[in-house]
């Protein structure tokens, strides 16, 4: 478990499988940005039974408020194959926990993590454009804008601009130092 002020991050369980699927599959709920796509139970559960979620490539971490309550899943994987670095993909599940610093707390938490365990020089978000609330996400967690990728996204019947956010590992050692520092 990663351990923060308003939330931890956690494995997901087998207790957790239930309410995660009704929760994913709840399209009002999901918002106008995360995949519209659905997928079976069966399917979702039969995923989870083969490696949990986790893998040395691709990971789902549970976010959990201190009351234990189940507010989003924060998620690493591998982009392109010959690219070093990974994709970070994350959500708040309902619409009231959004705006409440939980996926900035995440970000921060999983970030810190991913380049304490893993050799890697970079780690990328890709928000549509008209996704502010998740673009000030990443920025609020040192995430850079790189570019743009033109009509990368479908969702909802329509082509989607998305911007390409990124962390290289110096930045992040910078102000890893800095929040030391400022902690003493």
């Amino acid at each position: 478990m990663i351990k923060g002020k308003s939330v931890d991050l956690r494995v997901i369980m087998e207790d957790d499988i239930n309410e995660i699927f009704t929760l994913t599959s709840d399209l009002q709920e999901r918002g106008n940005y995360w995949p519209y796509n659905l997928s079976s139970y069966p399917q979702y559960k039969k995923r989870f039974n083969e490696n949990g979620f986790w893998t040395d490539d691709f990971g789902t971490l549970l976010i959990v408020n201190k009351q234990g309550r189940r507010v989003g899943e924060i998620t690493y994987f591998k982009g392109l194959w010959y690219m070093p670095g990974y994709e970070i993909g994350y959500q708040i599940y309902r619409k009231e926990d959004r705006g409440k610093g939980y996926g900035s707390e995440a970000l921060n938490l999983f970030v810190d993590y991913l380049f304490k365990a893993k050799p890697i020089q970079r780690l990328e978000i890709e928000v549509i454009v008209d996704n502010i609330g998740s673009r000030k996400v990443a920025e609020k967690c040192g995430f850079q804008l790189e570019g743009l990728k033109r009509k990368a996204s479908f969702s909802r019947g329509v082509y989607h601009d998305v911007e390409l956010l990124s962390l290289i590992r110096e930045d992040w050692q910078s102000s890893f130092v800095d929040q030391i520092n400022t902690n003493k």
